[in-house]
């Protein structure tokens, strides 16, 4: 497992902007009023964007976890024998597949022009949070040395949480969600 990763973790920082004006040539969608749905838009593509991550990092622990369940040796076995550590891997691959599905299916369908702010929200919200539960396994199937920075679960477990929070919270995905699906359903 890379200890580059180990040493550098997600880069998060506030953002501060002071008596700053923007010409109305720059307003976000052209014309005053079109601002909210163009960056609707965007926080679309951003959260198909931001699952496709999620599948990307789960796989990346998912494998580091395998390699280690595969090494490490218990009662003079590879813990990867493990009924137990065999299920928290097939846990993990069930929902990074179901993850990666739900990505291709939305994009294919942003890509043909199609509506998918339901979409877009279903896979930001269970991809990010599938991540979550593909890192809380790992460490679990390392043990203590998953708590230890030189393996790098420990960090994409601290790192991989958020996921959750950008481009819009589980609990906003839920809302969006949500009230897609009660104003489909009465036309």
């Amino acid at each position: 497992m890379t200890k580059r990763w180990a040493k550098k973790g997600a880069h998060t920082c506030d953002v501060m902007f002071d008596n700053v004006r923007v010409p109305a040539a720059n307003l976000i969608g052209g014309q005053e009023g079109q601002g909210f749905k163009t960056a609707m838009k965007v926080l679309e593509k951003g959260r198909i964007h931001l699952a496709a991550v999620c599948v990307g990092v789960a796989q990346r622990i998912l494998d580091d976890a395998l390699r280690y369940a595969i090494d490490r040796k218990q009662f003079g076995q590879p813990i990867a024998e493990f009924q137990l550590v065999q299920a928290m891997l097939a846990d993990s691959k069930a929902e990074l597949y179901a993850a990666e599905c739900m990505v291709i299916d939305a994009a294919r369908k942003r890509d043909e022009g199609r509506s998918v702010s339901t979409e877009a929200s279903c896979c930001k919200m269970f991809a990010s949070e599938m991540c979550g539960r593909v890192a809380d396994r790992a460490v679990q199937i390392l043990g203590g040395a998953g708590y230890l920075s030189e393996y790098g679960i420990e960090r994409f477990y601290r790192d991989v949480r958020l996921f959750r929070l950008y481009e819009g919270t589980t609990q906003i995905q839920q809302i969006i969600i949500g009230r897609n699906m009660v104003r489909e359903a009465r036309g």
